[in-house]
């Protein structure tokens, strides 16, 4: 069944490119990369003032950053050939209480502004749009407020609704008592009706903390990062919700989502100078500079290591019901403004967890002691000191001392023995694939990337030049053999800022958060005078009426046909074949790298058997092949190609894969490896199986 892939791989090599023209970047002077450069420091332009000017090779882009010369407000422009233009603007959010300010605020400001006050002008915007990505997002100390878009006049359509939406919100009570909590008859029409709590994110964070990965994930950078917003619950415990207060949130608008406090991010190919102009005409200009006063400070290292124990609610789908059981060691690591600090400690992340050849994976997950590596396990950059996390979950609470115990001996394992060199190599060859893959969101990649060094006055433009911190950890390496044992002797061993967290399932935990709601609905209705209820009654009535009422949207922009280029520029694809199945190429400016595709026809597939099609696609590339474990074919995976892949689908197979282009040939043995000699008795090979079989079962 899979002879047109076995021809494919014998017939590709005669099949030659060579003598093609090789797609590359423009080099013209009318690039967007190559008008970037003409910037020079200093230049003000639209009241801002250039402050750097690097071009970025290794990403084909130029970046430009900016200051706001009335407000402080922080800009970068990375200027790259690339149609898909993104804008983001993102403002430091850091509660000191789990009411859900940052939360409920991003919600609420969406729900109609000063120049569009039609109610939700995001999701009205979706059809008089071409927006190829419109969302808010909340993390723990910032909200980022993203778009992108081809088109150059809907690029300003949502830019001005995204501005007058972040700075000029309306932000009405009814929108507070929409989106945050409110009190409300269970049936608005009827006052009789009990009084409950509603409201959207109110019940969004409900579901939330029913989820035991999410509590234990909340829990633990809780009780790790204590002293500061980090020890609160940024999107809000539903507890707390009910005590914020509308007029509270407004004052935290006023000082939060003011340019001060703002950076502002544009990508792509349109001009920078248009944007800057009508950022400062529809929003900064209306403003003069504040100081925020929302600075995150260090968390005050611990002298000794503690330990905690939470609770969840137990699984009813559990396979193993005595098997619910969460143990985590989490380690608090240094400050993600030291960019190559970061980047060196993001990697050794990688080689103690990642994949069948990481010490961690050998010791926990091998042993199959629980049903697999927590949720947060590995490397964590969203918080301003980094973290780094190792644990199982799905294991009996008898092993949680032995668990312990491993994954202590590990580290002095590693601190002894190391890594292996071509580990580290093919870590290296995988973060540079990473770097070179060009996405049709690569935009929203960059944005979201930087968003949290730079939220806490990190250098943005520092942390696209990844080839530095490459270069600088071979020299590291080469100068120190002993390098990163030493980072593991310092940030693990001796590290005494470092919390064990175990988690277990309690029969009565959703009963007890049930009882705690009722208590805490009781204390606010007992509290209400009857003009209290009258008021709460109207109020719903009132809400239901705008929620069920016609709006009006005229106030916002569309575009027009006029607007919208009339015809779509083709993608040149060339056949050919080989050893007679047909082949399509298409020279794209890939940046380097290789990507290819194959489909298998499963037709002559017993039908029986077409039920296993997605546990095949789940395990092929992890069973060993052409005489290499599955540890040392993972090992030759990550050295030769950027992913092997085979999508979990019913019929046909598709088979993918990328690569750089100056090894696109290493590749084959590998691959010819997967369909020829797959590896398919043994006890490793059932071992492996088994584990992939308990993974995939999780999805089906």
């Amino acid at each position: 069944m899979f002879r047109p892939t076995r021809i494919i791989l014998k017939q590709l090599r005669h099949l030659s490119f060579q003598g093609r023209k090789s797609w590359r970047y423009s080099s013209s002077a009318s690039s967007a990369r190559e008008r970037a450069l003409s910037y020079e420091v200093g230049q003000q332009i639209h009241g801002f003032t250039v402050k750097e000017v690097t071009a970025v090779p290794d990403l084909c882009l130029t970046a430009v950053k900016l200051t706001h010369d009335s407000t402080g407000a922080q800009y970068l422009h990375v200027a790259r050939d690339d149609s898909n233009n993104l804008f983001s603007v993102q403002f430091r959010t850091t509660p000191l209480d789990s009411t859900g300010f940052p939360h409920i605020l991003e919600h609420t400001v969406l729900c109609g502004s000063r120049r569009f006050p039609c109610r939700d002008p995001f999701f009205k915007m979706l059809n008089r749009s071409l927006s190829t990505y419109m969302n808010a997002c909340t993390a723990s100390d910032y909200t980022m407020y993203p778009f992108s878009t081809q088109n150059s006049k809907d690029f300003q359509n949502l830019l001005s609704v995204y501005l007058d939406a972040v700075f000029f919100p309306c932000l009405r009570e009814l929108d507070f008592w929409q989106e945050g909590w409110r009190l409300e008859n269970e049936n608005p029409t009827d006052p009789e009706t009990p009084l409950v709590f509603k409201g959207v994110v109110f019940n969004e964070m409900k579901g939330a903390f029913s989820d035991s990965e999410q509590v234990y994930a909340q829990q633990l950078q809780n009780k790790l990062y204590p002293d500061h917003t980090y020890g609160v619950v940024s999107g809000g415990e539903p507890l707390a919700i009910p005590d914020l207060t509308w007029e509270e949130l407004r004052r935290f608008h006023a000082t939060h989502y003011h340019p001060s406090n703002a950076r502002f991010f544009t990508y792509g190919d349109l001009p920078l100078e248009r944007h800057l102009q009508q950022i400062q005409e529809e929003a900064l200009s209306k403003f003069e500079r504040i100081e925020p006063q929302t600075a995150v400070p260090s968390q005050t290292h611990w002298d000794t290591p503690k330990d905690d124990h939470v609770t969840c609610g137990p699984d009813a789908l559990a396979p193993d019901p005595a098997k619910q059981n969460t143990l985590c060691v989490s380690y608090l690591l240094g400050d993600i403004t030291d960019t190559f600090e970061a980047f060196t400690l993001n990697l050794l992340s990688s080689l103690m967890v990642s994949g069948p050849n990481s010490p961690f994976y050998k010791a926990l997950i091998e042993p199959k002691i629980g049903s697999d590596f927590s949720s947060v396990v590995g490397y964590d950059g969203n918080t301003k000191e980094a973290s780094f996390t190792i644990g199982l979950q799905g294991m009996a609470e008898a092993d949680i001392e032995n668990v312990k115990q491993i994954i202590s001996h590990t580290i002095d394992q590693i601190i002894a023995h190391g890594f292996e060199d071509e580990r580290i190599e093919a870590l290296l060859h995988k973060l540079e694939i990473q770097m070179k893959h060009q996405s049709t969101s690569f935009g929203l990649t960059l944005a979201s990337y930087i968003a949290s060094c730079w939220n806490h006055d990190g250098d943005p433009v520092q942390l696209l030049k990844i080839s530095d911190s490459v270069a600088r950890f071979r020299q590291s390496l080469q100068d120190d053999p002993r390098y990163l044992q030493e980072k593991v002797r310092r940030y693990f061993k001796e590290n005494t800022h470092r919390l064990t967290l175990s988690m277990s399932p309690e029969d009565s935990y959703y009963e007890t958060q049930a009882q705690a709601e009722q208590q805490k609905l009781q204390q606010k209705i007992q509290a209400l005078s009857d003009s209290d209820r009258k008021h709460i009654y109207q109020k719903g009535l009132e809400l239901l009426s705008a929620q069920s009422g016609p709006q009006d949207v005229s106030c916002l922009p569309a575009l027009k046909v006029s607007d919208v280029e009339p015809s779509v520029l083709p993608t040149p694809v060339e056949m050919s074949s080989a050893g007679g199945v047909p082949v399509q190429y298409c020279e794209q400016p890939t940046n380097g790298m290789v990507y290819f595709r194959a489909m298998c026809s499963l037709n002559s597939l017993p039908e029986d058997l077409k039920e296993y099609i997605p546990l095949f696609c789940n395990v092929i590339t992890k069973l060993g092949c052409a005489g290499l474990d599955y540890r040392q074919q993972s090992q030759q995976m990550e050295l030769k190609t950027g992913a092997c892949l085979f999508p979990q689908r019913s019929s046909p197979i598709l088979h993918t894969w990328t690569c750089m282009n100056r090894g696109s040939s290493s590749h084959r043995p590998v691959w010819r490896g997967i369909w020829r000699t797959c590896s398919t008795c043994g006890v490793t090979y059932s071992t492996v199986l088994t584990l992939m079989i308990r993974s995939a079962c999780v999805f089906w």
